[in-house]
């Protein structure tokens, strides 16, 4: 499943997605709006995407993970539209064998799309906005 959506994600859908039986493990990744960065104060953030070519990416990028894990299972969903502090932007889920390669396959595959995807963020605080991106990521 891949899901680019203006509607709140249901986090327990993409995991029930991403789940198999056959897995020992299931890694998630839940990525949520922070009230504060770089000591100011978040009020809310803008997500844009060109969405067609984000789930194309998006693939990719869970090939790319499958050439290097064996996934039994996945699901990423990606929030577009004005979050507040506290809603969830992002969720990835994936299940493997074996819990080492389920927490590796989902930090690739989340430290990729941040890097890969057309998703545009705008933060909005107390005292102005800023189109992110420009600066160095933070871990």
């Amino acid at each position: 499943m891949i899901s680019i959506t203006e509607k709140p994600i249901d986090v327990q859908k993409v995991i029930e997605t991403a789940s198999n039986v056959s897995a020992g493990a299931v890694n998630v990744f839940i990525g949520t709006v922070r009230s504060i960065d770089n000591d100011k104060k978040v009020v809310s953030l803008e997500y844009e995407a060109y969405e067609s070519m984000a789930a194309s990416e998006t693939r990719k990028i869970i090939d790319e993970a499958g050439q290097r894990w064996e996934l039994l299972g996945w699901a990423v969903s990606h929030r577009i539209g004005s979050l507040k502090p506290g809603e969830v932007a992002v969720v990835v889920a994936v299940s493997t064998r074996h819990r080492k390669e389920s927490f590796e396959a989902c930090q690739f595959i989340i430290d990729r799309l941040k890097e890969k995807i057309p998703v545009f963020k705008k933060e909005i605080f107390e005292d102005g906005e800023e189109w992110i991106g420009a600066r160095p990521k933070a871990n």
